[in-house]
């Protein structure tokens, strides 16, 4: 269950400078690991040719574990099954971070498949029952869903008899993992996707929210604001959430599929729907952050960023507000292998922080890892910072062990 609201409030700003207190969690041979890792995924040609590699492997069924598991994914997931990712969540709880099991195996279209994946997102929920070392359950429609019934839910197109059944099917599935965790009190994520997925995403998650966020968030939408139209939308469903007596569950991330969304319109000849830069997102992001902080009494939030500068904005509008630490309306998430001095240090500051604990078959999260290689390649990545932080951790024990 979230954490309890008290009335202390934050003395000081938490500090991401603290490198040991941020890899304390992390030995010197997964410390240097992670070194190794981020060296590798900050090279462009050898992320690209590994995805290529991996991709062709994949289309010849041959096996792949034997290089991964020990590298990259041992790095960003949790384990193969929710039992094999215990021994993380433990590591996580430890230091007061708690966790946010994600099932990422994704791609599936056939209706056993959707049903497959179904069941173990179902399964992710129901193992935090009891469990205060879980913080939210997650998923993403699209992978209890085909894809092209969203786009075609989301255009507002009419559907057939059988792609009705097919959304019926959609909604059922959404509905029952909702109910679950409202149910046992594990809120619950509903990622963003794409832009031409999201309006369908958008109608359920609203659906979702006034159906059992009645007196507390259970049910939590995710809003990209590298998107120049999402922070009217949260503003519009803060209005709609006041009227209609129920409470929204919100997590604000920049956002995922910029290259794709951008490529995707250039081709269309329509309107791109990211904003025209960095600094337009920040902005957007910082002032969301400001709107739910003003109207806490409506909004639960989830800051999930990688960002130092939005994550101590958040810290400062929660001290001036008088807000505790430990307010159960207001969490921070990062995902796992990223941002430790974030994550661990907002923990031991008192605030409330969860990882994201990506876990499945190494085969099915092949497309997850991908994008985290391709995300910290980016100009907009992170590998550069990750870089210079785990080197300053090294060099901090260098001169430890030095003096002892």
């Amino acid at each position: 269950m979230p954490a309890p609201f008290t009335k202390e409030t934050p003395s000081e700003l938490p500090d991401f400078n603290n490198m040991e207190q941020a890899y304390a969690h992390l030995s010197s041979a997964e410390l240097r690991r992670a070194l190794w890792l981020f060296q590798t995924v900050g090279n462009a040609r050898l992320v690209g040719l590994g995805k290529v590699l991996m991709q062709w492997a994949m289309a010849l069924r041959i096996p792949v574990g034997w290089a991964i598991r020990p590298t990259i994914y041992r790095h960003f997931c949790g384990g193969e099954t929710i039992e094999g990712s215990e021994a993380q969540v433990a590591k996580l709880n430890a230091s007061g971070v708690r966790t946010i099991l994600d099932y990422s195996a994704e791609g599936k279209e056939a209706e056993d498949e959707l049903d497959s994946t179904f069941n173990a997102i179902l399964d992710a929920i129901q193992s935090t029952d009891q469990d205060p070392r879980h913080a939210f359950g997650v998923f993403k429609v699209s992978g209890i869903a085909p894809t092209a019934i969203l786009e075609m839910v989301s255009a507002g197109e009419t559907l057939s008899q059988q792609q009705e059944k097919a959304w019926q099917r959609v909604q059922k599935r959404v509905d029952a993992l909702c109910a679950e965790a409202a149910r046992i009190g594990t809120p619950v994520f509903i990622d963003a996707e794409e832009s031409w997925l999201q309006p369908a995403i958008d109608q359920l998650a609203e659906e979702q929210m006034q159906r059992h966020n009645r007196t507390e968030a259970w049910i939590f939408n995710t809003v990209q604001l590298y998107r120049h139209d999402r922070l009217a939308y949260l503003k519009a469903l803060t209005e709609k959430a006041q009227s209609g007596g129920f409470r929204i569950g919100v997590k604000l991330v920049r956002g995922a599929y910029m290259e794709k969304e951008r490529l995707r319109a250039s081709k269309l000849g329509i309107q791109s729907p990211i904003q025209p830069d960095k600094e337009a997102t920040d902005r957007d992001y910082d002032a969301a952050l400001e709107w739910c902080i003003q109207h806490v009494d409506s909004v639960s939030l989830c800051a999930g960023s990688h960002n130092e500068a939005s994550s101590l904005l958040l810290c400062s509008k929660m001290r001036k507000s008088g807000l505790a630490v430990n307010d159960a309306r207001i969490w921070f998430a990062q995902l796992l292998g990223m941002s430790d001095p974030i994550s661990f240090n907002l923990a031991a500051a008192g605030y409330n922080v969860a990882k994201y604990v990506p876990y499945g078959p190494i085969r099915d999260t092949i497309p997850y890892l991908i994008r985290r290689a391709e995300e910290n390649t980016s100009v907009a990545g992170q590998s550069s910072r990750e870089l210079e932080l785990i080197r300053r951790e090294f060099k901090r024990r260098s001169q430890v062990n030095r003096t002892r």
